[in-house]
């Protein structure tokens, strides 16, 4: 078999543009690359701008470039019994197919895969299936993107890396690709169809590698093979041992491993601290600033005290990148360095784990929303199962509709079946529940913390002792765990899944197996499910009715992005009800009764076909349908607390945005004060609390984190320790703080055109004076809108790029990434760039944050917070606008410095910060920067000035703390 791996430059992306450049690899029978053919080709058109920059090829290239067809005509024996190969294959055919037209030749008629399919089954855990990222993760130089030739060759590379993949995968596997692309046209189940005939004629191989199982290859084994970590270690390793060898060990180890480690003055002070809080029984507040290496300050003592005392620690991140990170880069760090074997184990929230009966039943019934979409993620899935150890979606990359499939199969409780399942032994969530229990350490999340509070701790294993890093959104998470969160698609998508229409959604699958059964009671129960079809079709029309009618509640407001819920919000009050409630409330009856009398017959159904004799192979579907029913009782009853509005310690409101209007729709109960709930489900039951963030204290006081957490009565009882350990980074040295004493004010989310043109023109400058390398912060999406342009435009003539939060598309990881890769750029952010975004080094020079962080004061939470504390006699401005935003502020300037040899720039561009009374409150709880005002147009001249000072000498990285 011959392969053609065929790349074109274009004059742009329609079929009618002009090719401006070929490239094509020949992959012979022996898979070697024994051809590259490249070829110029005479445009008709003059090349844009946009592919010269992109492509790197201009008009002076091809102007004596050969014509197609000379060009087509050397082709056509290259292709010739070939299997056509591209990345993103359909582009590349596409202009093929019209070239070969324009010159007369017959179409391509032969076979065609695409490198795009093929990566995302073989490497489903790649960040991007981009050629460049591609070819940078699977290691092979690609060193001219967008040219063709470098393209094909390329292509050629990662389709032979693709299949080696394939060809060492077992059988069992290869057998299931192919089963699973039978039936669809797609030239990918002819080429597994082929290597799954090879691979039968062989003997059989790969016995050991994998567990077989009902058809699917695993990477593990049964999950209560597992013993306790103090079974596995046998004898008392710090019997002994004191906390101060046990960490002098640690770091000789260290010292040993890492040639340039050097110990960090404020890490020892955090393992001192930790440690003594745990041994005492006390609960710890502790500020560490970027580069103490945080992680590491609260992981050493946690191990130390688990394994000495046999008592687990608890450790809950905020985000799953930080579990991530403790677990792929620190875990595995302190376990070279620790003297004895310890276990450290992940537990996340049940949704991220695959149900393997749930996935080896969509499978199997090929129960497909989109066919060709979910076809491609069932494939990854089924290779990505010989690889994973955990069955955790964040190691799977399954594109945008990867999020609806995986709901149809991850893990959850209302479907399990226990101990009844055929996969119970192997099943990822009771793995990661038994690792969880087996373990000294436990690295969870907040919110998992919350869910299982709401369990009655049925979730988390047993734990005395806490550590909860970014503890600054604690109170945050509480709020939304403690309090009913709800969406549109909260109730649709349930409904959906029992029933989407006679032949799709699981009770219509129930009701063809029971209809084909020929079992007499068989035919009673389809009757009885056909009954049902009109009930949900009722409910879905009145929560249609009802989403709408919410929607048009909604005053008018868009200074949000597009997607960003909270473009129109509207705070509901138990005492003041809107007018149009009483039909609201009236509907919302209808809804219940409807989902009453659905839940009631349907669970009436279901029991008598559990119940029977009858052997009918509709268990697994049985299972799952019943789970459905239980998560409509959880809306039903969600949708009813919301709509009557009870209780005056909760604040009800709701939100949607303009483009998808009622489909966005997000409702919302929180409580007012979460302080009394912490405290009595965590600061008084647990034995000993550490929280750390490196923005806890206000102008160096914990006094706003001690309220906001109920931890006052600790305090009174002197349970409580607060610690702030001052960055070991020079900011002094490192960091200039610049404000422009007479820039424009704005009120306000919108700038007016004098605001806006000053703030463009002085961006500019500064960004052609930093070469790029900027990230300017907003607080309003519209605000960023209204810059962006004029400051592409301004920036046109230089070679700086503009990339924009939510105009340019893409995540916030996309983004951050496009903004790192090319070194003169400007990055413009909202909200979620104010913290948790890491540029280390030379791709962050300059830091603008546009406007101090407040929050919209007409947000319902701050509002109701506001309420209350004015009732006590407190200004709300003073105890709470300021303190969150001050938060805020700490994180985004955290942004600027991230290791001991950053040095940057970050400019304030809101003068409130030096005029108002309360902007003393935001500079004194900086780090200690150098700071200085000027007038707008000596600030240039000043940065360059700062940047071109010789840089302090490097001092020598403690890499564990840089990155800890």
């Amino acid at each position: 078999m011959k392969f053609a791996v065929l790349d074109f430059e274009t004059t742009g992306t329609q079929s009618t543009d002009d090719i401006i450049q070929v490239g094509l690899a020949i992959i012979d029978h022996d898979l070697s690359i024994s051809t590259v053919y490249s070829s110029m080709v005479k445009p008709g058109v003059p090349i844009p701008p946009f592919i010269e920059g992109l492509t790197g090829i201009k008009n002076e290239d091809v102007e004596n470039a050969p014509e197609l067809d000379d060009v087509i005509l050397e082709m056509i024996p290259l292709l010739e019994d070939a299997v056509l190969v591209g990345h993103n294959v359909g582009f590349d055919l596409g202009f093929l197919q019209r070239a070969l037209d324009q010159t007369g030749y017959l179409a391509f008629t032969g076979r065609v895969l695409d490198t795009m399919d093929l990566l995302r089954i073989f490497f489903p855990n790649l960040s991007s299936y981009q050629l460049s990222m591609v070819s940078k993760d699977l290691g092979f130089v690609h060193d001219r993107p967008h040219q063709a030739d470098s393209d094909a060759l390329a292509t050629a590379h990662v389709f032979l890396k693709c299949l080696e993949e394939l060809n060492d995968l077992p059988l069992i596997t290869v057998q299931r690709l192919s089963e699973l692309f039978d039936n669809q046209d797609s030239d990918l189940g002819w080429y597994f169809d082929g290597v799954r005939m090879e691979k039968e004629a062989q003997p059989i191989q790969d016995l050991d590698e994998h567990r077989f199982f009902r058809q699917l290859a695993l990477k593990v084994g049964d999950w209560n093979e597992i013993l306790p970590a103090h079974e596995e270690r046998g004898n008392m390793p710090l019997a002994d041992v004191s906390f101060d060898e046990f960490l002098e060990q640690v770091k000789q180890n260290l010292r040993n491993l890492l040639p340039n480690y050097e110990e960090r003055e404020p890490q020892n002070r955090m393992f001192e601290e930790v440690i003594k809080a745990m041994t005492n029984d006390k609960h710890l507040l502790i500020e560490a600033g970027t580069g103490t290496g945080k992680s590491l300050g609260y992981l050493l003592p946690s191990i130390y005290h688990s394994v000495k005392e046999n008592d687990r620690v608890m450790v809950s991140t905020h985000t799953i990148n930080l579990q991530e990170q403790l677990r792929e880069r620190d875990i595995p760090l302190l376990t070279q360095v620790v003297p004895f074997a310890f276990r450290a184990a992940v537990f996340k929230g049940r949704q991220h784990y695959l149900c393997l009966r749930k996935f080896e039943h969509k499978i199997n019934t090929k129960e497909f929303q989109s066919p060709k979409e979910d076809v491609l993620i069932a494939a990854q899935m089924i290779v990505w199962l010989n690889a994973t150890e955990t069955g955790d979606d964040e190691e799977l990359n399954m594109g945008n509709r990867g999020a609806d499939f995986w709901e149809t199969v991850a893990s959850d409780t209302d479907s399990c079946l226990g101990r009844a399942c055929p996969w119970f032994r192997k099943c990822f969530y009771h793995r990661a529940k038994h690792e969880a229990g087996t373990a000294d350490v436990v690295i969870t999340n907040h919110s998992k913390l919350f869910t299982d509070v709401k369990a009655g701790h049925q979730l988390l294993p047993a734990y005395d002792r806490l550590v909860i890093d970014e503890a600054h959104h604690l109170e945050d998470v509480a709020g939304k765990h403690l309090g009913m969160h709800m969406k549109y698609f909260t109730l649709v998508h349930p409904l959906l899944r029992l029933f989407k229409d006679s032949k799709n959604g699981q009770l219509a699958i129930l009701r063809q197996q029971l209809g084909s059964s020929g079992n007499e009671r068989g035919m009673d129960w389809a009757i009885a499910i056909d009954n049902l079809y009109p009930e949900i079709v009722d409910v879905k029309e009145n929560w249609d009715k009802l989403s709408e009618l919410l929607f048009a509640l909604l005053p008018q407001r868009s200074d949000a992005a597009p997607g960003e819920a909270g473009q129109f919000t509207l705070r509901l009050l138990p005492e003041k009800q809107p007018t149009e409630w009483n039909v609201i409330t009236e509907l919302e009856n209808q809804i219940h009764i409807g989902l009453s009398q659905l839940i009631r017959k349907g669970e009436q159904v279901m029991n008598q076909i559990k119940d029977s004799d009858e052997q009918l192979g509709t268990d697994s579907l049985v299972t799952d349908v019943s789970g459905l029913f239980k998560d409509l009782t959880v809306v039903r009853d969600d949708l009813r607390q919301f709509v009557k509005l009870e209780s005056t310690d909760t604040v009800y409101w709701y939100e949607a945005n303009g483009n998808y209007r009622s489909k966005s729709l997000q409702m919302y109960a929180v409580p007012v004060d979460v302080s009394k709930q912490l405290k009595e489900y965590f600061f008084d039951k647990k034995k000993s609390i550490i929280l750390t963030s490196a923005t806890l204290s206000i102008e160096k006081k914990f006094q706003y984190m001690i309220e906001q957490l109920g931890l006052v009565e600790a305090e009174k009882e002197g349970r409580l320790m607060t610690e702030q350990l001052s960055s070991p980074f020079n900011y002094r040295e490192q960091s200039l703080l610049l404000i422009p004493r007479d820039f424009p004010s704005v009120k306000g989310s919108v700038g007016d055109a004098f605001f806006v043109d000053t703030l463009a023109n002085s961006l500019a400058e500064t960004a052609k004076a930093t070469n790029g390398r900027m990230m300017v912060l907003f607080t309003s999406y519209r605000m960023l809108k209204q810059v962006y342009e004029p400051l592409k435009e301004k920036l046109s003539h230089s070679d700086i790029a503009v990339f924009g939060q939510g105009v340019d598309g893409g995540s916030r990881t996309k983004l951050t990434r496009r903004f790192q890769e090319r070194s003169a750029s400007v990055l413009l952010g909202t909200s979620s760039f104010w913290e948790g975004v890491d540029i280390p080094g030379e791709a962050l020079t300059c830091l603008a944050i546009v406007r101090l962080p407040f929050q919209p004061p007409n947000h319902p939470l701050l509002e109701a917070k506001s309420e209350r504390l004015k009732k006590e006699k407190k200004n709300p401005f003073m105890k709470l606008s300021v303190p969150q935003a001050v938060i805020r502020f700490k994180q985004g300037f955290g942004r600027l410095v991230r290791t001991s040899s950053d040095r940057g720039i970050v400019i304030v561009y809101d003068t409130r910060v030096i005029e108002s009374y309360y902007g003393k409150h935001f500079l004194y709880s900086l780090p200690g920067p150098k700071m200085e005002h000027m007038p707008t147009e000596q600030m240039v001249p000043r940065i360059t000035e700062w940047l071109s000072q010789a840089e302090p000498e490097k001092e020598t990285v403690n890499q564990e703390g840089e990155q800890a």
